[in-house]
């Protein structure tokens, strides 16, 4: 498992616990970290990432509410809204990583960490991101 791979779980259970038991998001991170074995560029392409999802959630919720169409957002698993914002803000605000694998990451947490459909689910929302719609002039 890459660096990256293991921050980006990093950030996808300190969201979780952040969302489930609404607790101060730096004392999560900092009980997460502090086990992990993670070097000192991944932990701070966690922080980063952590930062930049809690700095532009509102953001990165209404963007899953306009991609998901004729869902609410309260109706997403937890953990695939959690997966979808992880990358959303990669692919918005990280642009140095390749859609394909912020894409190709998110699927495979989808499959290890939520339901089976979640992968099907998840891909369609973010490949949704990446194809410019159709608009009439």
């Amino acid at each position: 498992m890459t660096g990256r791979r293991q921050a980006r779980e990093i950030v996808l259970h300190g969201m979780y616990a952040y969302e489930i038991l609404e607790r101060d998001i730096n004392r999560i991170f900092d009980e997460l970290t502090e086990k992990s074995k993670l070097g000192h560029k991944h932990l701070e392409f966690a922080r980063y990432l952590l930062d930049t999802i809690i700095d532009n959630l509102e953001f990165l919720d209404k963007e899953i509410i306009r991609l998901a169409e004729n869902w609410d957002l309260d109706r997403i698993a937890v953990i695939d809204r959690i997966i979808l914002r992880i990358a959303l803000a990669e692919m918005n605000f990280m642009p140095d990583i390749p859609e394909k694998v912020t894409i190709n990451e998110a699927i495979d947490m989808a499959k290890l960490y939520s339901t089976h459909e979640s992968s099907s689910f998840v891909n369609g929302i973010l490949d949704a991101a990446i194809t410019p719609s159709s608009s009439i002039d």
